[in-house]
């Protein structure tokens, strides 16, 4: 695997090796133990999930406060995204920026969001099939989220307004100026909150 740090170095982008010929192919898609060699620090992965979703759906930007900060390690099976993530730490020298990568099932590219980051998505082909290992379970008491088109953050989420499609929920979500619902750079949110 070739673990490749971004512009905000705590967003790791993952490229597995691929195995294939002319019967398909093979992929090692997590590995405990060169992740977390890689990172320095243990990530203990509890829960996997999986979304289906047609052109233009766009979900996000989510994350969780703690006690159930998340760690994301995303990837696509079917189709193609533009994945995002946030740096909500407030005083952290990338506050505000984020990292935006293409993931598909032809790059076979991951990313990983660490806690700290809002995380979402925009769904670039029919019937694009998305998962994730999260470190923590899911917490509505804790569940937070950005608007997607807060203007502040210069998300270019390549398809237009029109062609997007957003849950109810995500269509309210305040304007990162607006929440005081965030992290703390520098305070390690890996330790037992």
């Amino acid at each position: 695997m070739n673990f490749i740090r971004t512009e905000i170095p705590d967003v790791i982008i993952i490229e597995p090796a691929v195995h294939g010929d002319e019967r398909g192919y093979f992929v090692e898609t997590f590995r405990a133990d060169t992740l977390e060699a890689f990172l320095g620090y243990t990530i203990n992965f509890c829960q996997d999930n999986e979304s289906k979703s047609s052109k233009g759906v766009l979900r996000g930007l989510h994350y969780q406060l703690p006690p159930a900060a998340q760690t994301k390690l995303v990837r696509v099976i079917r189709g193609s995204v533009l994945d995002v993530a946030v740096d909500i730490r407030k005083g952290s020298p990338t506050f505000g920026r984020h990292v935006a990568v293409e993931l598909s099932e032809k790059n076979k590219r991951q990313m990983l969001i660490p806690r700290g980051f809002a995380h979402g998505f925009v769904v670039l082909e029919d019937d694009t099939v998305f998962a994730y290992k999260v470190d923590n379970y899911y917490s509505p008491e804790c569940d937070r989220g950005i608007a997607f088109d807060d203007e502040n953050l210069a998300i270019d989420w390549i398809l237009s307004k029109e062609e997007l499609n957003l849950s109810a929920k995500d269509k309210t979500q305040p304007l990162l100026k607006e929440t005081n619902d965030l992290f703390v750079y520098g305070v390690d949110y890996y330790e037992k909150q």
